[in-house]
């Protein structure tokens, strides 16, 4: 019995023991990225199944022995039956021979997260501002040496097993590179912040090429990096959007004011004038104006008072439309005079008189 003692590590075998010659097939969990078979120090003549989508490191003695794709592997070792066991009794149970297996995945890893956990500090050149910006994205990984992998990262512990714990690894470099990065591309930005995720496929495709910088010595690939959202601070863009409409809106008002005098002085002269005439076409029954200065008790002295008033009131009025008939075409003006005369609008004599005045313009 003691000349054949037991290996510990045969209890990972079927039946708790070590045969003749053993399966060794990937008993590991289907989201690890590698898994070590627990099988160790397996007899020559022992096979290896290798599934599609994965590889089999074959480490024997320390020392990487083969790289192993898809199907069946006879392997050959330094154990035989018996004769291990009677070696191992001399070291104590442990095998003098150690040989084990790596199940390498082959194909893309989950999605990995990723995010700034500080804000990056930038510029903004159109307004002239101070901001932070944050970014976030996720990326996948694909182990293309396995054999490097294996030697830069596995060696005999079992740490990066799965996707999270090989971003935590490699967490702080990834952060530099992004801060980096994201810093340039701004740096160089001559827009407005806001609106540069127009842009994030540029920016993922320069941070993916300097990822796979590091990766490659670990036999890894940085598959479909994606920076999906650049979030900027905007708080002090509210403060700007909100000065900006304020802005716009008193414009607008004072283009409207503008419009509504603009109108008004064009039109308040014909209005004051037409509000007159039709107070007094309304009063003609009852003796015209001479009748409004009889009921104010004046008699006709007052009618002549308020035709006073009136030509006062007309005065701006008539004094406007002088300067304007000075600047009016002679030709369209004595036109209109005719017409007025052939409509009998006006007399001859005042045809004749305003047709000179509009002559000595000339």
């Amino acid at each position: 019995m003691t000349f054949f003692k037991k290996n510990e590590n045969e209890t990972a075998y079927v039946g708790g023991q070590k045969h003749f010659i053993d399966m060794i097939k990937n008993t590991g969990d289907g989201d690890f990225l590698f898994w070590r078979q627990p099988e160790e120090d397996f007899n020559t003549k022992s096979k290896v199944e290798v599934m599609p989508g994965e590889v089999a490191v074959f480490v024997d003695g320390g020392n990487i022995a083969a790289v192993l794709e898809s199907g069946t592997h006879e392997l050959s070792t330094i154990n035989y039956p018996f004769i291990s066991r009677l070696k191992n009794s001399l070291s104590g149970g442990i095998s003098t021979f150690n040989c084990v297996v790596f199940f390498v995945k082959k194909s893309d890893s989950k999605e990995i997260m990723w995010g700034t956990t500080s804000p990056i500090s930038v510029k903004d050149k159109v307004y002239g501002i101070r901001t932070d910006v944050r970014a976030r994205g996720a990326y996948k990984v694909r182990i293309e040496n396995p054999a490097l992998f294996i030697e830069k990262l596995v060696g005999s512990n079992k740490q990066f097993q799965d996707n999270d714990a090989l971003g935590e690894y490699f967490n702080n470099q990834l952060k530099t590179i992004i801060r980096s990065s994201v810093t340039t591309f701004i740096n160089e930005y001559e827009n407005e912040l806001i609106g540069m995720d127009a842009y994030l496929d540029d920016i993922s495709k320069v941070i993916e090429w300097k990822v796979n910088e590091t990766f490659n010595e670990y036999g890894l690939c940085c598959v479909n990096f994606s920076v999906s959202a650049l979030d900027v601070d905007t708080e002090k863009y509210d403060s700007i959007d909100e000065a900006q409409v304020n802005a716009i809106k008193r414009v607008k008002e004072a283009e409207g004011e503008q419009a509504y005098m603009s109108t008004l002085g064009d039109n308040w002269d014909k209005m004051q004038s037409s509000k007159i005439m039709n107070t007094m076409a309304g009063n003609s029954g009852a003796g015209g104006i001479g009748t409004i200065g009889a009921g104010l008790g004046v008699g006709m002295a007052a009618g002549g008072a308020f035709t006073n008033m009136a030509n006062q009131m007309f005065a701006p009025m008539t004094e406007k439309q002088n300067q304007s008939s000075e600047h009016e075409d002679p030709m369209e003006a004595l036109g209109k005079l005719k017409k007025m005369l052939d409509a009998e609008l006006i007399s001859q004599a005042d045809y004749d008189s305003k047709k000179e005045e509009i002559l000595k313009r000339m």
